[in-house]
């Protein structure tokens, strides 16, 4: 990947200040080439990212586990929602309204299951994806290993 635009860095430093303020992530890295933060209670390692691809601003959930993506396909089938309506819920509570998210699953090259979508290049609105983000996956499929200790 080429060298990030001043820009851009300082969009994944805001980003990554406002994931490590709201307390919802594990380990948080920022780096030129994007932000990472863990998902603080899954059963397997699952990492939020906020990276570019492509020439766009992605935000993803990123998994190497088989089983961890399953359980979550899984928990959308027998419930019956969309994930993109899950996801539209949570942007709606964090104040961006009226947005049709859209998100595309697959297994990338490096072999890690990913959910991703594009989001626009403004730090505020970048941050607000990627708490909805946590905040759509954190109770799907095996997501929050707590809740099943309870």
């Amino acid at each position: 990947m080429t060298t990030p635009t001043r820009a851009l860095q300082e969009l994944f430093e805001a980003v990554g200040d406002r994931a490590r303020s709201s307390g919802v992530f594990g380990q948080i890295r920022v780096t030129p080439d994007g932000v990472a933060c863990d998902a603080k209670a899954s059963a397997e390692p699952a990492t939020y990212t906020l990276a570019t691809d492509d020439g766009k601003l992605w935000v993803s959930l990123v998994m190497k586990d088989r089983w961890q993506s399953e359980s979550i396909e899984s928990e959308l089938m027998h419930s019956g929602d969309k994930i993109e309506e899950l996801l539209e819920e949570e942007l709606d509570d964090l104040g961006l309204e009226g947005l049709s998210p859209q998100v595309q699953h697959y297994r990338s090259d490096d072999m890690f299951f990913t959910f991703r979508s594009s989001v626009p290049e403004d730090a505020k609105t970048a941050a607000i994806w990627l708490l909805a983000y946590e905040q759509c996956f954190r109770n799907l499929g095996d997501m929050n290993a707590e809740a099943d200790e309870d």
